[in-house]
């Protein structure tokens, strides 16, 4: 039972369906982006916890051809040196996969952190000075939730030198790149994760990550059970058998 300021139980099912359902987007429409949309997202952005209220995110918007075509050649070196941290059929595999969307895309998105917003000093930073950094992560999550609600495709872009990328955007001193965003409609969002359809890693069970009290603590038989429910409600770690029953229902 929840408390008195909980959602309705159509708006939590919503919330927790844009959780589910979110993906990282690789292909994209060419439909463009409406200004209204994007504002929305970015609103939502702006409305991600920090620590210390510090907010230390900044975005740049990127439409231009030009500026896209360079991302994508720094994507594409990069590309080709990660790759080199793979062999045999693990190798074979990350080069035929599709990893961004960067002049397809109608939007790039760069998320940016300024871990000296309000001073060298913030509030909660003294024992975790990378604070700022995790804020701005949960400002690109809200984004990506809210994309997907809005049903628009958000693809994150992590194979890209940093000093480069920073060069390119004209980045100043102590200003960090976070994440690299594609933005924009998409012809389907898949049912599961394409790394995990492709068998690139699977998803694992929560409940094998999931302690009490200490690391590796037994948990009680009341939240193994809960977490057992939780899976079955979901279903989303029944497998392949139950995605194709969907499918066809």
């Amino acid at each position: 039972m929840f408390g008195g300021s909980a959602f309705s139980p159509e708006q939590r099912a919503g919330v927790y369906e844009a959780i589910r359902k979110r993906r990282d987007a690789r292909v994209f429409l060419p439909d463009p982006l409406p200004e209204e949309g994007l504002a929305r997202l970015l609103h939502a952005a702006h409305h991600g916890p920090s620590v210390g209220y510090m907010q230390p995110w900044n975005f740049i918007v990127i439409r231009s051809a030009e500026v896209k075509t360079q991302i994508k050649a720094l994507f594409l070196r990069a590309r080709q040196v990660e790759a080199g941290d793979f062999t045999g059929e693990r190798h074979n595999l990350y080069t035929s996969l599709k990893l961004e969307g960067i002049v397809e895309a109608p939007i790039n998105l760069c998320v940016t952190c300024d871990p000296t917003r309000f001073g060298p000093v913030g509030l909660g930073h003294h024992f975790a000075p990378e604070a700022p950094f995790y804020s701005t992560c949960c400002a690109v999550q809200n984004l990506w939730l809210a994309a997907r609600a809005e049903g628009i495709g958000v693809g994150w872009v992590s194979i890209l030198e940093r000093e480069e990328l920073q060069r390119i955007l004209q980045l100043p001193s102590p200003i960090t790149p976070v994440a690299y965003l594609c933005l924009g409609y998409v012809p389907e969002f898949v049912q599961r994760p394409v790394l995990e359809e492709v068998g690139w890693a699977p998803r694992l069970p929560l409940a094998a990550l999931v302690y009490e009290e200490r690391w590796e603590g037994e948990q009680t038989e009341a939240l193994r059970h809960a977490l057992q429910h939780e899976v079955q409600t979901c279903g989303c770690q029944k497998g392949r058998a139950n995605d194709a029953t969907r499918e066809k229902s």
